[in-house]
Protein backbone atom coordinates (compact mmCIF):
# COMPACT_ATOMS: atom_id res chain seq x y z
CA UNK A 1 0.00 0.00 0.00
CA UNK A 2 0.98 3.70 -1.01
CA UNK A 3 1.20 5.60 2.16
CA UNK A 4 2.98 9.10 3.82
CA UNK A 5 5.22 10.18 6.53
CA UNK A 6 5.05 13.41 7.41
CA UNK A 7 7.09 15.01 9.83
CA UNK A 8 6.97 18.62 10.62
CA UNK A 9 8.05 21.75 13.01
CA UNK A 10 5.83 22.98 15.34
CA UNK A 11 4.63 26.38 13.70
CA UNK A 12 5.74 25.33 10.17
CA UNK A 13 1.66 23.99 9.52
CA UNK A 14 2.61 21.38 9.25
CA UNK A 15 -0.20 19.82 11.09
CA UNK A 16 -2.96 21.77 8.91
CA UNK A 17 -1.37 20.67 5.32
CA UNK A 18 -1.44 16.79 6.71
CA UNK A 19 -5.28 17.25 7.72
CA UNK A 20 -6.27 18.73 4.47
CA UNK A 21 -3.94 16.50 2.40
CA UNK A 22 -5.78 13.36 4.16
CA UNK A 23 -8.82 15.18 2.71
CA UNK A 24 -8.01 15.89 -0.68
CA UNK A 25 -6.46 12.03 -0.71
CA UNK A 26 -8.79 10.64 1.35
CA UNK A 27 -5.97 8.89 3.81
CA UNK A 28 -6.72 8.15 7.66
CA UNK A 29 -3.61 9.75 9.58
CA UNK A 30 -2.04 7.88 12.42
CA UNK A 31 -0.76 10.60 14.91
CA UNK A 32 1.22 10.42 18.39
CA UNK A 33 -2.31 10.93 20.11
CA UNK A 34 -3.94 8.40 18.39
CA UNK A 35 -1.19 6.22 19.17
CA UNK A 36 -0.97 6.67 22.53
CA UNK A 37 -4.82 7.03 23.38
CA UNK A 38 -5.77 3.67 20.96
CA UNK A 39 -2.68 1.47 20.77
CA UNK A 40 -0.09 1.91 23.90
CA UNK A 41 -3.04 1.25 26.43
CA UNK A 42 -3.07 -1.79 25.22
CA UNK A 43 0.30 -2.53 26.68
CA UNK A 44 1.13 0.11 28.64
CA UNK A 45 0.10 0.88 32.71
CA UNK A 46 -0.97 4.05 33.96
CA UNK A 47 2.30 4.87 34.94
CA UNK A 48 4.08 3.60 31.46
CA UNK A 49 1.66 6.23 29.60
CA UNK A 50 2.77 9.54 32.25
CA UNK A 51 6.62 8.03 31.50
CA UNK A 52 5.80 8.03 27.68
CA UNK A 53 4.56 11.47 27.74
CA UNK A 54 7.55 12.60 29.28
CA UNK A 55 10.47 10.72 28.59
CA UNK A 56 11.56 9.69 24.99
CA UNK A 57 13.78 7.09 26.45
CA UNK A 58 11.03 5.07 28.04
CA UNK A 59 9.78 4.19 24.21
CA UNK A 60 12.85 1.40 24.99
CA UNK A 61 11.35 -0.35 28.15
CA UNK A 62 9.50 -3.73 27.55
CA UNK A 63 5.81 -3.44 27.16
CA UNK A 64 3.59 -5.83 28.35
CA UNK A 65 4.08 -7.97 25.06
CA UNK A 66 8.22 -8.21 26.01
CA UNK A 67 9.03 -6.24 22.93
CA UNK A 68 9.89 -2.48 23.60
CA UNK A 69 7.19 0.39 23.00
CA UNK A 70 9.32 1.55 19.86
CA UNK A 71 9.44 -2.23 18.51
CA UNK A 72 5.60 -2.18 19.39
CA UNK A 73 4.73 1.00 17.86
CA UNK A 74 6.81 -0.05 14.65
CA UNK A 75 4.89 -3.71 14.58
CA UNK A 76 1.71 -1.84 14.34
CA UNK A 77 2.34 0.27 11.73
CA UNK A 78 3.73 -2.08 9.62
CA UNK A 79 0.71 -4.05 9.84
CA UNK A 80 -1.39 -0.64 9.10
CA UNK A 81 0.32 0.32 6.14
CA UNK A 82 0.06 -3.95 4.51
CA UNK A 83 -3.66 -3.01 5.08
CA UNK A 84 -4.44 0.29 3.83
CA UNK A 85 -2.94 3.72 2.12
CA UNK A 86 -2.48 6.03 5.31
CA UNK A 87 -0.63 9.01 6.36
CA UNK A 88 1.70 8.60 9.32
CA UNK A 89 2.39 12.22 11.36
CA UNK A 90 5.83 11.86 13.02
CA UNK A 91 6.44 8.77 15.22
CA UNK A 92 9.60 8.32 12.82
CA UNK A 93 8.35 6.75 10.35
CA UNK A 94 10.66 8.10 8.19
CA UNK A 95 13.17 5.68 9.64
CA UNK A 96 10.77 2.63 10.31
CA UNK A 97 10.13 3.18 6.05
CA UNK A 98 13.26 4.67 5.17
CA UNK A 99 13.85 2.10 2.36
CA UNK A 100 10.29 1.30 1.91
CA UNK A 101 9.27 1.54 -1.96
CA UNK A 102 5.86 2.53 -0.97
CA UNK A 103 6.40 5.68 1.07
CA UNK A 104 6.56 9.49 0.44
CA UNK A 105 8.90 10.96 2.80
CA UNK A 106 8.08 14.83 3.46
CA UNK A 107 9.16 17.49 5.85
CA UNK A 108 7.67 20.32 6.72
CA UNK A 109 9.57 23.50 8.30
CA UNK A 110 9.43 27.20 8.25
CA UNK A 111 12.42 29.90 9.84
CA UNK A 112 12.33 30.62 13.38
CA UNK A 113 10.76 34.00 12.70
CA UNK A 114 7.46 32.81 10.81
CA UNK A 115 7.10 29.97 13.05
CA UNK A 116 7.41 32.48 16.15
CA UNK A 117 4.75 34.96 14.01
CA UNK A 118 2.48 32.21 14.21
CA UNK A 119 3.06 30.68 17.48
CA UNK A 120 2.44 34.17 18.59
CA UNK A 121 -0.99 34.38 17.01
CA UNK A 122 -2.66 30.81 17.46
CA UNK A 123 -1.45 30.73 20.74
CA UNK A 124 -1.56 33.85 22.31
CA UNK A 125 1.45 33.76 24.23
CA UNK A 126 4.23 36.29 25.84
CA UNK A 127 7.47 36.11 23.39
CA UNK A 128 9.43 34.87 25.72
CA UNK A 129 7.06 31.85 26.42
CA UNK A 130 7.09 31.31 22.63
CA UNK A 131 10.71 31.13 22.22
CA UNK A 132 10.96 28.91 24.88
CA UNK A 133 7.35 27.12 23.55
CA UNK A 134 9.52 26.40 20.28
CA UNK A 135 12.96 25.13 21.87
CA UNK A 136 11.09 22.62 23.92
CA UNK A 137 8.68 21.11 20.60
CA UNK A 138 12.15 21.41 19.05
CA UNK A 139 13.92 19.89 21.35
CA UNK A 140 11.61 17.00 22.30
CA UNK A 141 11.34 15.98 18.32
CA UNK A 142 15.27 15.77 18.04
CA UNK A 143 15.76 13.67 21.12
CA UNK A 144 13.04 11.38 20.11
CA UNK A 145 14.30 10.42 16.99
CA UNK A 146 18.04 10.08 18.11
CA UNK A 147 17.23 8.18 21.44
CA UNK A 148 15.09 5.71 19.60
CA UNK A 149 16.88 5.43 16.33
CA UNK A 150 20.14 7.41 16.72
CA UNK A 151 19.42 9.99 13.47
CA UNK A 152 19.78 13.70 13.15
CA UNK A 153 15.95 14.46 12.97
CA UNK A 154 17.33 17.61 10.55
CA UNK A 155 18.56 15.59 8.36
CA UNK A 156 17.42 16.45 4.50
CA UNK A 157 18.92 12.86 3.46
CA UNK A 158 15.60 11.13 5.09
CA UNK A 159 13.09 12.60 3.08
CA UNK A 160 11.95 12.58 -0.45
CA UNK A 161 11.04 16.47 -0.15
CA UNK A 162 11.32 19.49 2.20
CA UNK A 163 8.61 22.12 2.01
CA UNK A 164 8.96 25.26 3.07
CA UNK A 165 6.27 27.40 4.30
CA UNK A 166 7.65 31.00 4.69
CA UNK A 167 5.77 31.21 1.26
CA UNK A 168 4.05 28.26 0.62
CA UNK A 169 0.45 28.49 1.88
CA UNK A 170 -1.81 25.60 2.90
CA UNK A 171 -3.26 24.90 -0.22
CA UNK A 172 0.35 25.08 -2.49
CA UNK A 173 1.88 22.58 -0.20
CA UNK A 174 -1.13 20.37 -0.18
CA UNK A 175 -1.72 20.12 -4.05
CA UNK A 176 1.99 19.97 -4.83
CA UNK A 177 2.31 17.05 -2.40
CA UNK A 178 -1.00 15.40 -3.84
CA UNK A 179 0.73 15.34 -6.66
CA UNK A 180 3.65 13.93 -6.02
CA UNK A 181 1.72 10.94 -4.50
CA UNK A 182 -0.14 10.17 -7.87
CA UNK A 183 2.86 9.65 -9.68
CA UNK A 184 4.33 7.72 -6.45
CA UNK A 185 0.93 5.48 -6.75
CA UNK A 186 1.13 5.17 -10.56
CA UNK A 187 4.62 4.08 -10.12
CA UNK A 188 3.64 1.37 -7.61
CA UNK A 189 0.70 0.40 -9.83
CA UNK A 190 3.41 -0.47 -12.54
CA UNK A 191 6.60 -0.91 -11.24
CA UNK A 192 10.04 -1.28 -13.37
CA UNK A 193 11.26 -5.08 -13.54
CA UNK A 194 14.41 -6.18 -13.39
CA UNK A 195 14.48 -7.88 -16.64
CA UNK A 196 13.59 -3.79 -17.90
CA UNK A 197 16.41 -2.45 -16.80
CA UNK A 198 19.45 -1.75 -18.47
CA UNK A 199 23.44 -0.97 -17.20
CA UNK A 200 24.67 1.95 -18.22
CA UNK A 201 26.70 0.79 -21.24
CA UNK A 202 27.51 3.30 -24.15
CA UNK A 203 27.79 3.09 -27.86
CA UNK A 204 31.11 4.10 -27.90
CA UNK A 205 34.01 4.60 -25.29
CA UNK A 206 36.50 7.01 -24.67
CA UNK A 207 39.43 4.49 -25.70
CA UNK A 208 40.25 1.79 -26.79
CA UNK A 209 41.43 -0.14 -24.04
CA UNK A 210 37.52 0.71 -22.51
CA UNK A 211 35.87 -1.73 -25.09
CA UNK A 212 38.46 -4.37 -24.89
CA UNK A 213 38.33 -4.74 -21.43
CA UNK A 214 34.06 -4.64 -21.83
CA UNK A 215 34.68 -7.52 -23.85
CA UNK A 216 36.27 -9.52 -21.11
CA UNK A 217 33.95 -8.52 -18.65
CA UNK A 218 30.69 -9.39 -21.13
CA UNK A 219 32.89 -13.19 -21.84
CA UNK A 220 32.53 -13.94 -17.83
CA UNK A 221 29.21 -12.29 -17.64
CA UNK A 222 30.13 -9.73 -15.39
CA UNK A 223 27.58 -7.23 -15.11
CA UNK A 224 29.57 -3.60 -15.51
CA UNK A 225 28.17 0.38 -15.90
CA UNK A 226 30.36 2.54 -18.08
CA UNK A 227 31.57 5.80 -15.96
CA UNK A 228 28.09 5.58 -13.91
CA UNK A 229 29.39 8.58 -11.16
CA UNK A 230 31.67 11.38 -10.57
CA UNK A 231 33.63 11.68 -7.37
CA UNK A 232 34.85 15.58 -6.62
CA UNK A 233 38.23 15.04 -4.98
CA UNK A 234 39.05 18.80 -5.09
CA UNK A 235 37.46 22.32 -4.71
CA UNK A 236 38.45 26.00 -4.04
CA UNK A 237 38.09 28.72 -0.96
CA UNK A 238 34.53 29.04 -2.06
CA UNK A 239 33.72 25.35 -2.35
CA UNK A 240 33.80 25.13 -6.14
CA UNK A 241 35.02 21.80 -7.58
CA UNK A 242 38.19 22.41 -9.29
CA UNK A 243 39.07 18.24 -9.96
CA UNK A 244 37.17 15.00 -9.98
CA UNK A 245 37.75 11.19 -10.87
CA UNK A 246 35.17 9.08 -12.43
CA UNK A 247 36.57 5.59 -13.15
CA UNK A 248 35.95 3.52 -16.10
CA UNK A 249 33.61 0.95 -14.81
CA UNK A 250 31.63 -0.02 -11.76
CA UNK A 251 30.80 -3.80 -10.94
CA UNK A 252 27.96 -4.06 -9.34
CA UNK A 253 27.96 -7.33 -7.80
CA UNK A 254 31.25 -7.13 -6.36
CA UNK A 255 30.22 -3.22 -5.73
CA UNK A 256 33.76 -2.06 -7.03
CA UNK A 257 34.81 0.46 -9.10
CA UNK A 258 37.54 -0.12 -11.86
CA UNK A 259 39.71 1.98 -13.61
CA UNK A 260 41.64 1.17 -16.89
CA UNK A 261 45.37 2.51 -17.43
CA UNK A 262 47.78 1.68 -19.95
CA UNK A 263 49.75 4.54 -20.11
CA UNK A 264 53.38 5.09 -19.28
CA UNK A 265 54.24 4.44 -15.50
CA UNK A 266 54.99 8.52 -15.43
CA UNK A 267 51.93 9.29 -15.81
CA UNK A 268 50.67 6.14 -13.75
CA UNK A 269 51.27 8.36 -10.49
CA UNK A 270 48.86 11.02 -10.81
CA UNK A 271 45.78 8.41 -11.16
CA UNK A 272 47.28 6.42 -8.27
CA UNK A 273 47.16 10.03 -6.28
CA UNK A 274 43.67 10.33 -7.26
CA UNK A 275 42.52 6.85 -6.25
CA UNK A 276 44.41 7.13 -3.00
CA UNK A 277 42.34 11.21 -2.72
CA UNK A 278 39.14 9.29 -3.68
CA UNK A 279 39.52 6.58 -0.76
CA UNK A 280 40.47 9.26 1.75
CA UNK A 281 37.27 11.54 1.15
CA UNK A 282 34.93 8.45 0.41
CA UNK A 283 35.60 5.29 2.98
CA UNK A 284 34.41 2.34 2.56
CA UNK A 285 34.59 2.84 -1.94
CA UNK A 286 36.33 -0.38 -3.39
CA UNK A 287 38.74 0.85 -6.30
CA UNK A 288 41.30 -0.74 -8.23
CA UNK A 289 43.30 -0.08 -11.06
CA UNK A 290 44.34 -2.61 -13.80
CA UNK A 291 47.72 -1.40 -15.02
CA UNK A 292 49.15 -1.69 -18.37
CA UNK A 293 51.33 -5.12 -17.89
CA UNK A 294 47.69 -6.72 -16.54
CA UNK A 295 45.86 -5.20 -19.35
CA UNK A 296 47.89 -6.70 -21.74
CA UNK A 297 47.94 -10.21 -20.09
CA UNK A 298 44.05 -9.97 -19.94
CA UNK A 299 44.10 -9.11 -23.95
CA UNK A 300 46.73 -12.37 -24.32
CA UNK A 301 44.93 -15.01 -22.54
CA UNK A 302 41.49 -13.92 -24.15
CA UNK A 303 42.33 -13.36 -27.73
CA UNK A 304 41.49 -9.85 -27.75
CA UNK A 305 43.57 -7.13 -29.78
CA UNK A 306 46.61 -5.97 -28.21
CA UNK A 307 47.28 -2.90 -29.95
CA UNK A 308 45.88 -0.77 -27.90
CA UNK A 309 47.50 2.84 -27.50
CA UNK A 310 48.67 4.39 -23.83
CA UNK A 311 45.30 5.80 -21.99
Amino acid sequence: MFFITVSRQTGSLGDEITQLLSKRLGLDVITHDFVMTKWLPEVATAHDLRMLAESPGYYLNRCSTGISFAEYIRARLEEIIEKQSVIILGLGAQLIFSAHPNALHVRIIASHAVRMARVLQTHRLEKHDAERFLELSDRKHRRYINTIYGKDWSDPGLYHITLNTDHLGIEESVSLLAYMAEIRKAAIAQPVKPQDIELTKPRSFKHQSEEEFSKILDMYNIKWEYEPRTFPIEWDAEGNITKAFSPDFYLPDFDTYIEITTMEQKYVAEKKKKVHRLKELYPGTNINIVFKNDFYSLLKRFGLREGVEGK
